[in-house]
């Protein structure tokens, strides 16, 4: 088996944080980078090292979920990052994954759905709890000038990031490095004015 994924928790419920690293630490997939009860020691956590991926409280004490994401990206903080909350409200649904998560998940999902959900973040698709997706649909651009300023190649990658794909599965398919890829995503990012993959791929889906 490769080396395990790491993984933070930071959720201001101690109870509700153990149960989830307990949930982590007895699958072998993943290992745990830490757990924290604040947006504040989230950021300190990650000052030296980041891990692979982090889970997310939305509603927290002093620092919200939201809060600490803008912080973390605005770090330049690379791991992917997975809103895990109680929350289903619209608003909050399509604030978070404009800010730049990668994904947002009910905790009243079965433990085995969000650990393979969290599987899925971590190759390169993007997550967002069923219910919760037809919440995204009232965002969508009522045109599609957007997409007709993208060349072909970028409207290709872009249907394949909606697809799920991941910069080493694009690279291998379109025959590129995953260096060039990366470029592409990031002038595609830019574009379209969208701050995360999954953001992209939902704007992709809406046309």
């Amino acid at each position: 088996m490769s080396k395990p994924w790491s993984v933070m928790v930071v959720d201001d419920h101690p109870l509700l944080r153990r149960g989830i690293c307990q949930l982590l630490t007895l699958d072998e997939r993943y290992n745990l980078f830490a757990e924290v009860g604040s947006g504040v020691d989230a950021l300190a956590a990650v000052a030296e090292d980041e891990p692979d991926l982090i889970l997310l409280d939305l509603n927290m004490k002093g620092m919200s979920g939201l809060d600490t994401l803008n912080a973390l990206r605005q770090e330049e903080i690379t791991s992917h990052i997975v809103i895990l909350t109680v929350s289903d409200a619209a608003e909050d649904v399509r604030a978070l994954i404009q800010a730049g998560a990668d994904g947002y998940l009910l905790k009243d999902s079965e433990p085995e759905q969000i650990l393979d959900q969290v599987e899925q973040v971590l190759t390169g698709r993007q997550v967002i709890t069923e219910r919760l997706q037809a919440y995204l649909q009232g965002s969508a651009d009522d045109n599609d000038s957007w997409w007709q300023e993208l060349t072909p190649r970028e409207q290709e990658i872009a249907r394949l990031i909606a697809e799920g794909m991941s910069n080493k599965l694009l690279a291998e398919k379109l025959f590129i490095s995953e260096g060039t890829v990366k470029v592409h995503v990031k002038n595609l990012l830019r574009k379209t004015d969208c701050r995360s993959r999954v953001e992209l791929a939902v704007k992709v889906l809406q046309r």
